[in-house]
């Protein structure tokens, strides 16, 4: 028996009343070669010859406006498009279809989702074709059939044609099971079933993961909500599971889940404490605790996703309970039954990917600590003097440095300052009492507070191994006061500001003055001021962590250095010195506000040059064999993702054993394999994809839609499309922007660990970096512990002249050059411009 059949008797005997009106067909693959007849399709088989018949197609389908999109009819024998066809009635739940058989008995194919696209990679474009009339006028007047009105009913008196199959062109296509929408009516008799319910829970396994908010699946129809989920694990294993709560009667405000200890019938339980619940906590890309506030619109569907982590001793039947607690409706029991046999998973089920047992990696907090990375040494603290590989910095008595030395030069003309103006004269700043808090091997940190007139100044620095220094100056008004001018300045000495890149203007030689001002639609909100032998880059910040690429909507533009545009920044050369100032413009502070300027500093050069460097030769021509390799002279060979070792951006564990044979080859002859591997934008096809989703925009970046078909018809809305790698044979791997700091990068940490570990490979090409220098400092922890020896090689296009952004590479990225093996920039460059330029940029 059917299983939706199956469940209707079940439900019907249970007392839940079941409303079938058709028997739904099966659904399969069809693997039709990309045309532009679209992804979906219907069977349908005719028996009889016939001037015209009908078909009625069950579809259930997601897509919210498929009236506007175009039905095609294939003779499935010719391969002839049917021109004599009707379209009688579309809705979401199924559409009528009237058409001239050309073969009897014979199958057709109905198309009801085809499109065109605009293949190109940074600027994918669906066009899903609209409906256009080809029927003969006379075929329709004998049908009585009107293209122009509502038709007749005389088409219901035809032959009908049976639908044997609804089909996707590939296995990823596929809608069903979790993508198949239940109807009005079978909704209706859901909640007639469960009249007092302002809510029901769904539990689900991993094997199907809840893909959509806004329409229940029919799967959900045949099963019902359940008090209870069963699941079968192994020892060892890191097992994930779902529940999904339907905001059925009313929004489900702050929705909380508990857990009690999971108990065997024998022997130790699985505490409470260790389960994971992702949607509602976890740990962030710092290691600090993370609380997510979990809301269900009414009518919406939210899933929730937990992770068990069985011990690898257990075995037999673990009971526990899961609670549910809304804080505007009653809470729900869910009982939990884990039933834990066979052979113990080593790698907590990673090796899998089905099992989802990685997600577990949202969580990570390897690479979080303290100690330097080669070459680095550890940091040395004395009074009030830090130091660092080659780098010394002497700070005041108000936390702010007075002495900056880069490998024996020093920087500073005079002590950099926080000035602050009312009244037409500058205030002046007493009582610090500037002290070292602490230090470890990577890092020492010291405060200060300090007074002047009606306002207080907190200043917290950390100077860090690799010569960055992270400030955090805050300054609260003890009374109301008006003020001409809040202001960070630095000023270098003139010799040791011969360049300049940053604040809009490329790199190459410093101007005697220059100007800039906040742009919301630009992250070019830094600057290096330098020579040779030393320089200072310096980059506004907010309290928030942000890591920004392209413009600072997501960020907002800062409310102390911005302050309604009249913030902005100055070069100006006075005399024998150069002065950098961020000003934020006049403002009236009220008693007990509190302004936070933030800003970090790194001093260059961050590390002497590798010799090895000279040596090294690399192929970046795609996984050619090794002895073609050779021949070329190439020892390091770059592997980009849009191949057939690693065809997945941003996610290379699809093809995994393909790219370890291709590695073990490389090092039988000597040669290092680097891979494409970063965090910006997400290929869809990884197996975690609907339990990121389910984390709202904490992954994924909101955006309009719209790329490549499979996203509009699988994720429908509310994401922003980003590269699409297209294969020879036509097929896309479409991937979707992701934020800038999320729990993707501790997954991303992990990932590059295993990589490591089980792959072998020997490093990172990085095409562009979607990760601030906190990030980076993991990513070489990973590399250096798990394999010696491993390379990052970064490569950028000039983003100066690129969407206007006029932001320079070398400037945007600086703060991860500490841990940068090589730099290959030179795309989109202008290859004529001066040496000045060359040497900076």
């Amino acid at each position: 028996m059917p299983l939706y059949l199956w469940a209707c008797v079940l439900g019907c005997a249970t007392g839940l009343l079941c409303a079938w009106s058709e028997e739904l067909p099966p659904r399969g693959v069809g693997g039709w070669p990309v045309a532009d007849l679209g992804n979906h399709r219907a069977r349908v088989v005719v028996d009889v010859q016939a001037a015209a018949v009908r078909v009625h197609i069950p579809w259930r389908r997601r897509d919210a406006d498929p009236a506007n999109k175009a039905i095609i009819v294939v003779d499935a024998a010719t391969g002839q498009r049917l021109r004599n066809v009707f379209v009688a009635s579309v809705t979401r739940e199924a559409g009528d279809v009237v058409f001239q058989p050309t073969t009897a008995p014979g199958e057709y194919f109905i198309y009801y989702m085809p499109w065109t696209a605009d293949y190109i990679q940074w600027n994918y474009v669906t066009h899903y074709t609209p409906p256009s009339q080809t029927a003969d006028p006379e075929w329709l007047a004998a049908l009585g059939l009107s293209p122009d009105g509502p038709p007749s009913d005389r088409w219901r008196e035809l032959p009908a044609a049976k639908v044997v199959a609804i089909e996707a062109r590939t296995q990823f296509d596929r809608f069903d099971p979790m993508e198949v929408i239940a109807t009005k009516e079978e909704i209706e008799t859901l909640l007639a079933a469960h009249p007092d319910a302002p809510y029901l829970v769904f539990p689900e396994d991993r094997e199907h993961p809840i893909r959509m908010t806004d329409d229940l699946p029919v799967r959900w129809i045949e099963l019902g909500p359940r008090q209870e989920f069963r699941g079968e694990a192994q020892p060892g294993e890191f097992y994930v599971f779902q529940l999904g709560v339907w905001a059925a009667r009313q929004a489900i405000d702050n929705l909380e889940a508990s857990f009690s200890d999971l108990r065997p019938t024998s022997g130790p339980p699985i505490p409470a404490g260790a389960i994971h619940r992702f949607n509602l906590s976890g740990i962030d890309w710092l290691g600090r605790p993370l609380k997510r506030e979990v809301s269900v619109p009414q009518g919406k569907v939210q899933a929730l996703w937990f992770g068990v982590p069985v011990p690898r001793d257990a075995k037999g039947e673990y009971r526990g309970t899961i609670v549910l607690r809304p804080a505007n409706a009653p809470e729900t029991h869910i009982g939990l039954k884990l039933s834990v046999r066979g052979q113990v998973l080593p790698d907590a089920g990673d090796g899998d990917l089905w099992r989802l047992s990685r997600l577990r990696w949202l969580d990570s907090t390897l690479g979080l600590d303290d100690e330097p990375t080669p070459p680095y040494t550890p940091v040395q603290a004395a009074g009030r003097a830090v130091s660092c590989l080659g780098r010394r910095l002497r700070f005041g008595t108000a936390g702010l440095p007075e002495s900056i030395l880069a490998w024996g030069h020093e920087l500073l003309a005079n002590p950099i300052e926080m000035v602050a103006e009312a009244g037409g004269k500058k205030l002046n700043w007493t009582g610090g009492n500037a002290r070292l808090l602490r230090k470890g091997k990577g890092s020492a940190e010291w405060e200060s507070l300090s007074r002047a007139g009606p306002l207080t100044m907190s200043v917290g620095a950390k100077m860090e191994f690799d010569g960055y220094v992270n400030f955090r100056v805050s300054i609260q008004a003890r009374e109301e006061c008006a003020l001409q001018d809040l202001r960070l300045e630095i000023p270098l000495r003139r010799e040791k500001a011969k360049y300049m890149m940053g604040l809009g203007r490329k790199g190459g030689f410093r101007p005697e003055q220059w100007d800039w001002h906040w742009d919301i639609n630009r992250c070019n909100n830094m600057v290096w001021l330098g020579d040779v032998t030393g320089g200072l880059y310096c980059k506004l910040k907010w309290p928030e962590a942000t890591w920004e690429l392209y413009s600072l909507h997501a960020s907002g533009l800062p409310r102390s250095w911005w302050n309604d545009g009249r913030g902005g920044c100055t070069v100006r050369e006075e005399g024998d010195r150069v002065v950098f100032r961020a000003y934020s413009g006049a403002r009236t502070m009220k008693a007990g506000e509190t302004l936070d300027y933030w800003f970090g500093l790194l001093i260059t050069p961050v590390k002497p040059l590798d010799p090895a460097h000279f040596s090294q030769r690399y192929y970046h021509m795609g996984p050619a064999p090794v002895e073609e390799v050779l021949k070329c002279g190439a020892n390091i060979i770059n592997i980009h993702h849009g191949n057939d070792l690693n065809p997945n951006i941003n996610y290379p564990f699809l093809r995994a054993a393909e790219l370890k044979r291709y590695v073990d080859a490389a090092h039988e002859k000597g040669v290092k394999v680097k891979i494409y591997y970063t965090v910006r934008e997400l290929s869809t096809r990884l197996p975690e994809l609907w339990a990121l989703r389910s984390l709202g925009h904490e992954i994924f970046v909101p955006g309009p839609g719209g790329g490549h078909s499979w996203l509009q018809e699988h994720l429908i809305s509310d994401y922003a499309p980003a590269w699409h790698h297209i294969f020879p044979d036509g097929d896309v791997d479409a991937a979707i922007a992701t934020t800038g700091l999320s729990r993707w990068h501790n997954y991303y940490i992990e990932g590059l660990r295993w990589l490591l570990e089980n792959v072998g490979i020997d490093g990172l090409y990085l095409d562009g970096i979607g990760y601030d220098r906190e990030i980076m400092k993991r990513v070489r922890r990973v590399l250096d512990r798990t394999r010696p020896g491993c390379l990052i090689d970064f490569h950028s296009g000039n983003e100066f002249p690129f969407g206007d952004l006029r932001v320079s590479p070398a400037c945007k990225y600086m703060e991860h050059f500490p841990y940068i093996n090589s730099l290959w920039f030179g795309e989109g460059y202008d290859y004529n411009e001066t040496p000045d330029y060359w040497l900076v940029e």
